[in-house]
């Protein structure tokens, strides 16, 4: 049986096909933000149809970067290309590949991905984090992805970590994600994250943001493990020292929950191995 995997994400899109528990093919594509929708429709009807020729999908699984209501299946908001706010694409995608279609947001579907065949494998609850153009966060327990009553849950690139800082682009200050994403980095100090990341002084200062954010997630959920994974996570342990040195000290003395911080294990494929997970549900099994 053939099962399809798509990662919709603001500057690349990428699809996987997944047979046997193997991923088979792949393949990734900077997104045309001026051809919009449509044209990543066309981009992820051509690929898909290619490889449909082998053999059916028995169904296809979406990691899509930005809210979805779970519930309804529909996005909530395109906060990085335009066109996708209402737009039906879990129907669109059924009714193009014959198949069942399951979505989520692509932090849940990352701690799908990373809780069934990574760095998350056997930890739970588990806190996956994607840190990249954006912040995103997903929960996965014993009983699968927890979303919440309004599949909100895990938002944590929103929550104030500097009270007097930088406005952020949801209308607030200080969120996680206006100081520590890849974006707002690259903006707010003229060099990409990858690059900022490789000095020593810089990454001494930006993980004490970045594990305020992290303690957040230790104290609330008390995750057995939490998996960082986006393009950012790839600096290792230029990143990951510090960060472990920090949320250590910021933690509460008295407080005996661990501290288990580790990049993801699926690299870039972290959605993908989520969205064959989304797409095995689909399909009538369980979470």
């Amino acid at each position: 049986m053939s099962y399809l995997a798509i990662d919709i994400g603001g500057t690349k899109f990428t699809m996987a096909l997944f047979r046997a528990g193997r991923m088979e093919q792949r393949e990734t594509r900077a997104t045309d933000r001026e051809g919009g929708r449509d044209w990543m429709l066309s981009q992820i009807a051509a690929i898909g149809a290619q490889w449909a020729e082998i053999e059916p999908y028995s169904a296809v699984g979406v990691g899509f970067g930005g809210p979805v209501n779970f519930a309804t299946q529909m996005v909530v908001l395109s906060t990085h290309v335009g066109g996708w706010q209402g737009f039906d694409l879990p129907a669109w995608l059924g009714e193009r590949f014959g198949a069942p279609v399951l979505m989520d947001n692509d932090a849940n579907v990352g701690a799908l991905g990373e809780g069934k065949h990574g760095a998350g494998t056997g930890y739970r609850p588990l806190f996956y984090m994607t840190l990249s153009t954006g912040i995103g966060g997903g929960i996965l327990t014993e009983n699968g992805v927890y979303r919440g009553a309004d599949s909100y849950a895990g938002e944590i690139g929103h929550m104030n970590v500097r009270p007097d800082g930088p406005d952020c682009l949801c209308g607030s200050n200080g969120c996680f994600e206006r100081v520590c994403c890849g974006l707002w980095l690259e903006r707010d100090h003229g060099r990409s994250a990858e690059e900022l990341l490789r000095d020593p002084e810089f990454t001494a200062h930006y993980v004490v943001d970045l594990a305020r954010g992290l303690k957040a997630a230790v104290m609330l959920l008390n995750p057995a493990r939490i998996v960082i994974g986006g393009g950012m996570s790839k600096a290792g342990d230029a990143l990951f020292v510090p960060l472990r040195a920090e949320l250590r000290r910021q933690v509460t003395s008295w407080s005996k929950a661990r501290l288990d911080v580790v990049p993801a294990e699926l690299g870039d494929d972290s959605v993908l191995w989520g969205a064959y997970e989304l797409a095995l549900i689909a399909e009538g099994r369980t979470e």
